[in-house]
């Protein structure tokens, strides 16, 4: 038999993700069989693996890996399958199943080891199991007992990460126990309860135990609010008092979550696996699916405003697929550098995660309300305490400043993750494509130090100290005390944006040094290339309202003088919107910083592959201890937002305030 020929994407091509339009539940159930049909070739011929085109390995084997390119997709399936939506392909997954799960099949997937990446692959299943009964009705007595042994029997006596991952066991499961299949009662409730003692109050969880601050996507979406939301709906009516604790905690988080997303329809990227792309929404679709009562001020009408305009979102972003129509590893463009050592070419199909809305019954206010913005009736500036960020939507973007968060071991980029000063929806973070030069680490929002003339770049990673804390008895700010070296210490204040400058923020550092170091302090990334060719940015030129103060320099002329400005004087540049920082400390001149653009390397930002980012450079003497005070612009572009207006405030940076000049000892 001759192998099908998928989707061709050629110059230019447009994926028939792009050409949905998001309307109403149709068009998104539409939507999904635009991801799912490309798939279609990369199936085994017994139907039990895909492997998604790619090539790249991971730290696990390739057969899970290729079980990852079938399971993934069934969070899609099984969400429209639930919602009595129909696919031409869903035979290929039924019989992928009993393939897998069939020890005599050549295409087995295997019995999970201890911390087995199987085990992740079993939590779309079993949530299939659940929600589509055409599956296991489609299963003999002898395929049946194939599935309860590989999917439940065999991970019930083995060690998981203490982690989300016990999520994953539950579901495998109760996938099982809603089909009469054999499963433990006993492990699903010992699971659940430990990861009770993950909840930290406001309705957020740690990805982890005591000791671990990561409250990132997986705290949320990916995971933990999204899977417990699930549980909700599927055993509350046995165990209802568990599902009100679930949804009472979905409640809470809702008002925190609303600060992630802006109305252009962009989730601000923030720490590991945003390689999932469009699940960063699918908390919102499970308050609706779980028939959770929204808090007020929210309504449906904003609910469904996020998902689709996130969806909407991801249809401008043409360059997430391969040339055969499947997702690629990276976030708006195919990116290795972001990665994690466990993303397979199947993985980013946990986006599928995204459709849980398809599973929510037509006539639910999510599909029967008007989409609506939040408006005026969210807080501008709030403060979220338990995962330590200060949220704003002034500016024209969604901002978190940052403080205290960090993976529980050092990840590739994983200071730029989670160490980051500020994440924007609109710029988003960068990580290092090298470890030589600041052009390769691309410190976007970071404090870099390097104490062997600018060669390799420490930054924040893990904080000695972090907390929210208040200034005058309201203004909230973040403090953290950081130590890039063992006699090297930074405490490092985070002030957001005021109504009076709502493009700009600060950030102070007190630096103590026991050594000589070199200082580079990095603004927002932004797009550099020129509107008209794809050029790189020239000076800034006001008539095309376009270009950079002062001039983008290479790495091997770092010299030359008009590659540099004062640090008062600050540096630009204005692309999509516009970006830049200023030096406001010490106005006698007692520490110079100076500016410039640093030209990072392509493929460092998530959204942008060319970027700039303005930068203060200077160096402290061994046992000086200095402060500096960064103004941080942005104001990104948009809709009625006139090019000519990029750099309306760029004049007008805020004043130091008095609690902090008293600090200082100005």
């Amino acid at each position: 038999m001759e192998p099908k020929t998928g989707l061709v994407l050629g110059y230019n091509g447009i994926h028939p993700f792009s050409k949905v339009k998001i309307t109403d539940r149709a068009s998104v159930q539409e939507l999904l069989r635009t991801v799912l049909d490309p798939l279609e070739p990369f199936f085994s011929p017994q139907k039990a693996r895909v492997r998604c085109p790619g090539a790249t390995a991971v730290r696990f084997d390739q057969t899970a890996s290729e079980v990852e390119g079938i399971c993934r997709p069934l969070w899609g399936l099984a969400c429209l399958l639930a919602g009595d939506g129909e696919y031409h392909g869903t035979e290929w997954w039924i019989q992928g199943i009993k393939s897998g799960t069939d020890p005599e099949n050549p295409e087995y997937w295997g019995y999970p080891r201890d911390n087995d990446q199987r085990m992740v692959e079993m939590c779309p299943l079993g949530y299939a199991l659940a929600v589509a009964p055409t599956i296991w009705q489609s299963f003999n007595e002898k395929e049946r007992e194939n599935v309860e042994n590989w999917l439940g029997n065999s991970i019930n006596e083995k060690n998981m990460p203490n982690t989300n991952w016990l999520w994953f066991r539950v579901f495998a499961n109760l996938g099982l126990k809603k089909n009469g299949g054999k499963f433990s009662q006993e492990r699903l409730d010992s699971d659940i309860e430990h990861l009770n003692t993950f909840y930290r109050g406001g309705g957020w969880s740690n990805d982890g135990p005591e000791g671990i601050h990561q409250m990132d996507y997986y705290s949320s979406s990916f995971a933990i609010q999204f899977l417990q939301l699930l549980y909700a709906k599927l055993a509350g009516e046995d165990e209802p008092e568990r599902a009100a604790e679930f949804k009472k905690r979905a409640q809470t988080v809702a008002l925190d979550l609303i600060h992630y997303y802006d109305n252009e329809g962009r989730s601000i990227p923030f720490g590991r696996s945003v390689g999932y792309r469009f699940a960063m929404v699918s908390f919102w679709g499970a308050l609706a699916y779980a028939g959770v009562e929204l808090p007020e001020p929210l309504t449906w009408g904003m609910v469904k405003g996020v998902v689709l305009r996130h969806l909407r979102w991801w249809q401008t972003q043409p360059d997430i697929w391969s040339p055969s129509g499947t997702l690629t590893i990276g976030y708006s463009y195919p990116n290795m550098y972001m990665a994690e050592n466990y993303n397979s070419p199947g993985s980013p199909y946990w986006a599928c995660l995204a459709f849980i809305c398809l599973a929510v019954p037509a006539d639910h206010p999510f599909w029967t309300s008007k989409e609506e913005l939040p408006g005026d009736a969210i807080p501008k500036i709030k403060e979220l305490e338990h995962p330590g960020h200060i949220a704003s939507y002034l500016g024209n973007h969604c901002m978190l400043l940052s403080s205290g968060q960090a993976c529980s071991y050092p990840m590739k980029g994983t200071h730029a993750k989670y160490g980051c000063f500020a994440y924007s929806s609109a710029y988003a973070y960068s990580v290092p494509p090298g470890l030589f030069t600041l052009e390769q680490y691309a410190l976007a929002s970071q404090l870099g130090l390097s104490d062997d003339g600018g060669e390799y770049w420490k930054t924040r990673r893990k904080s000695e100290y972090a907390a929210l804390e208040h200034r005058d008895g309201h203004t909230p700010v973040l403090v953290s005390v950081w130590k890039p070296y063992p006699d090297v210490t930074v405490r490092t204040t985070l002030v957001p944006p005021a109504p009076d400058a709502p493009n700009w923020h600060l950030r102070a550092h007190r630096v103590e040094a026991g050594r000589q170091v070199m200082t580079a302090d990095g603004a927002f990334a932004i797009c550099n290339e020129r509107a008209a060719d794809g050029r790189y940015l020239d000076r800034y030129d006001a008539a095309r309202g376009e270009g950079t103060h002062p001039r983008i320099i290479g790495n091997y002329d770092l010299n030359t003088p008009d590659g540099w400005s004062s640090g008062r004087e600050g540096a630009f540049a204005v692309s999509k919107g516009a970006v830049g920082i200023k030096a406001l400390e010490d106005p006698d001149g007692r520490v110079e910083r100076a500016a410039n653009l640093v030209n990072a390397d392509p493929n460092s930002n998530l959204v942008e592959s060319r970027t700039v980012i303005p930068t203060l450079q200077h160096t402290i003497g061994k046992g000086e201890t200095v402060w500096y005070v960064s103004a941080i612009y942005a104001k990104p572009s948009g809709e009625g937002v006139p090019r000519e207006t990029y750099l309306d405030g760029w004049e007008k940076p805020p004043q130091v305030p008095g609690w902090l000049k008293a600090e200082i000892g100005v």
